[in-house]
This record gives C-alpha cells, structure tokens and sequence, in this order.
C-alpha cells in the first residue's frame, strides 16, 4: 500500500525539555529505539482510521473514545542521534519527536471547519466549529509547550521551507518507490533553522511583502520559538518520494534555488531570480498536477 502523499517538518526535542512523568515515558520509548522512521506513514495511517471504529464519530486519532489520549500514543516517538546534526550542537541526546497525532487532528478538524464549503461542513460529523475549537484548545494544552511538533502538507514541500537547511545536507535514501526507506531529509540545528528563517524572512518581505513566503516564513519562525535550543530540525518528503524517480530525486536542486533566490535578492541580482523560480516552478508543478487528478 502507498505511504500516505505528506511531507513534514519535525522538531526533535532533548528529553530534557520534557517534564516527569512525561520524560520518563518518553526516555524509555528512546531506549527501545523509538519509532522506525520506515514506519511512520503506516502509524499515522493505522491510528486515524482505528479512530473511525470509535463511538463518538468526533474521536480524534490517539484518542479513546471518552476523550483521554491513548496510552499508547507516547510510543509514537521518533528518536535522533545528537551526532547525526549537523551545524551547531544540539542536545543532549537522544533527540525525541513525539508525532503529537491528537493534536494535529484536532488542529486539522478546525482548519476543515473554518475553511470547508458549508455543504460540505454540514455534512460531516464533527460538529461546530466553536466545539471544535474548544476542543482543539484543550488538546493543545496538554502538550509541554501547547505545540505540536510537527507540522506537515500534502502533495507538495512548502518553498519557504527549504530556507530553513543547508542544500549540501540532503540525505538519499534510493530504494524502489514503493519502499518505505525511500527517503529524501535534511537534519538541521534549531538555532540555524530559527537564524535561517529569519534571514529569509527580512529578505521575502523586502521582496514580495508581508504575504505568501513571508507569512509562511514568520508562521514557522513563531513555531519553532517554542522548543528548546538543544533542539534538531527534519525537513523530510516523506511520502512524496513516491511519485518521484530516481532521476528526479537526483536532479532535485530546490533547496539550491531557494537560497540561490534569498541571494539575489540581497545583493538585487534580478536576473538570477527569474530562471531559478522556473526551475522550482517546473519541479514541483508536476506533483501539483497529480493533486488535482485525484
């Protein structure tokens, strides 16, 4: 079966962020190895749909259905070396990403609401959007800092995010499209993520104003303020390999030309803009496409 078609921005957390009892059952999900990154669209996939089984129909995934988060939901843990990040240090380790699946729902199920056709809305079983935001609310509190720590998009990687790394970091897995090791990520520190962003931000906004990459830009600087400093940022296609061949993932330059285009603009090399935006625009275009065919 196909991985579902989602790429993700991750944050990995020390353990010592968290506060006891949490830390404690997060430590021991780490010393078993945490979850296998291989695995990770199967879980998401596995846990949403056991919460269609569930009695009420508004029982998010990683939730029972009286509404408490599933026991089980702090083994859906992906772990890190400290070692395996490049840039400036990060730790100590190990690094733990919760996937945080209750309250990305949750979060979901309001962004649904507040955006969906009000037929469409009517029609679904989740209930007001004022519910929902309470809901939503009360979700997010419970986690250590009221931020999930991952956030992520269908059929496409975000342009601004690819600000975020360093181009000459990318990590290949090459396995057939269908193998859940297929893997294209970025590994980045927090602290260079968060310099990164901000940078690009400032230079968006002289570029093309307060919209579009720039809010994209200020959004992921406000979520990753967050975390802690000891923290390591994942830009992963996840899913996305799929539907690229090998040929693609290899010619893939998008992280070069976002920031080959965060350098024209500072040093107002126009001509070096136009051909780059092409580029990305040809790339991902094609993934677009397949989003509206289905």
């Amino acid at each position: 079966m196909s991985r579902p078609f989602v790429a993700y921005l991750r944050v990995y957390e020390p353990l010592s962020a968290f506060a006891e009892p949490l830390a404690g059952r997060l430590r021991a999900t780490a010393d078993a190895g945490g979850l296998d990154r291989a695995d990770v669209g199967r879980r998401e996939r596995e846990v949403w749909l056991k919460s269609h089984l569930y009695a009420p129909a508004d029982t998010l995934p990683g939730e029972l259905p009286d509404g408490r988060p599933s026991t089980s939901a702090v083994r859906d843990v992906l772990v890190v070396d400290p070692a395996e990040v490049p840039g400036a240090p990060v730790g100590p380790g190990p690094l733990v990403c919760p996937l945080d699946l209750r309250a990305r729902s949750a979060a979901a199920v309001v962004g649904f609401l507040t955006s969906a056709d009000p037929m469409l809305r009517a029609a679904s079983a989740v209930g007001s959007v004022e519910s929902a935001r309470a809901k939503a609310a009360a979700v997010l509190a419970d986690l250590p800092r009221g931020a999930v720590h991952v956030v992520s998009t269908t059929w496409t990687v975000p342009l601004p995010w690819f600000a975020l790394v360093d181009p000459a970091r990318r990590h290949v897995v090459h396995a057939p499209r269908t193998d859940p090791r297929r893997q294209v990520r970025w590994w980045v520190a927090i602290t260079d993520a968060r310099e990164r962003a901000e940078r690009a931000r400032e230079l968006s906004e002289q570029a093309f104003g307060d919209t579009g990459p720039t809010r994209v830009l200020a959004d992921t600087l406000r979520w990753l303020e967050n975390f802690d400093d000891g923290s390591a940022v994942e830009l992963d296609y996840g899913g996305l390999v799929q539907l690229l061949t090998d040929e693609e993932l290899e010619s893939d330059s998008s992280a070069q030309d976002v920031h080959a285009i965060l350098d024209a603009i500072e040093s107002e090399d126009v001509g070096e803009i136009g051909p780059r935006f092409e580029r990305l625009r040809e790339f991902w275009g094609d993934l677009a496409g397949r989003e509206q065919l289905n």
